[in-house]
Parts: C-alpha cells; sequence; structure tokens
C-alpha cells in the first residue's frame, strides 16, 4: 500500500518536488560561486622596493626581487644604486660595480635639479671605491708614490 502511495503521491505533487529540487541546486550553486574568493590585488612596484626588508640570509632572493624592480623602472638610476648594495652585500663587486656605472650613467642624462643630493652622493661614492677597489689607494693619496 506504501508504494502506491508514493506513487499517488509522486503524480500529483512530482513537478513540485522537481522544481524543488532545482530551485535548490540553483540556489547551492549561486551561493558557491557567489562565495569564490577573488585574488587580492597585487601592490604596485616602487622604485624604492630592492631595499625593503633585507634580509642578510636570503639576499639572493632580495636580488632576484630587486631585479624586477630595476625591470620595471628602466630609466630610474634608483633600483640600480640600491641593487650595487644587496650585490657588494652578496660579495659580487662585478655585479654591484655594473649596477653603479649604469645608474651613474642614467644619472647624467637626467637634469641634475631632479636628482636627490644623497643620490648623487652615493652614485659618486661607489663609482669612486669601483674604480679603486679596496687595498688599491685612490689617485689623490698622498701615500700613493
Amino acid at each position: 500500500m506504501s508504494v502506491s502511495v508514493s506513487r499517488a503521491s509522486r503524480r500529483r505533487g512530482g513537478r513540485g518536488l522537481d522544481n524543488l529540487a532545482a530551485t535548490a541546486a540553483l540556489a547551492g550553486l549561486l551561493l558557491v560561486s557567489g562565495c569564490s574568493e577573488e585574488p587580492l590585488p597585487q601592490r604596485q612596484v616602487r622604485s624604492d622596493d630592492c631595499l625593503q626588508n633585507v634580509n642578510l640570509a636570503q639576499l639572493d632572493e632580495q636580488i632576484r626581487r630587486c631585479d624586477g624592480v630595476v625591470a620595471a623602472f628602466p630609466t630610474n638610476p634608483v633600483p640600480l644604486n640600491d641593487r650595487y648594495l644587496l650585490h657588494s652585500l652578496a660579495g659580487n663587486e662585478s655585479a654591484a660595480c655594473g649596477d653603479i656605472g649604469r645608474a651613474s650613467a642614467l644619472a647624467r642624462t637626467q637634469p641634475a635639479s631632479s636628482l636627490d643630493a644623497q643620490l648623487r652622493t652615493e652614485l659618486k661614492l661607489r663609482q669612486e671605491l669601483c674604480r679603486n677597489p679596496k687595498g688599491t689607494p685612490a689617485p689623490s693619496d698622498p701615500r700613493q708614490p
């Protein structure tokens, strides 16, 4: 008897149950798709990002991150000047001096008034260090024969 009752209720309310099931499925789909998490927007790269949160134990990773900053600002000497410091700390004087040479060349193409005085001083001093490595007396050194 329960079988015949089930059949009878299906004939009468079958569409209602199908509609209810379809509505519930659609609502569930909307909830799931509506709740999907969008990725957070990436922060814009800034020209001074090379020296943010420097960790001496992760210099290689920091140099790679700085490579991206240099690439993002190809006409700005600041990231090259900053990467000079990271390369120096890592003991890679050749790469450091290459960066400072490029930074100085870029700085010369810009109006002097647009460059920060500290940047100009750092470029000059670092170029001097590259021209006269440690242990080599500078040309103006009175100890030089």
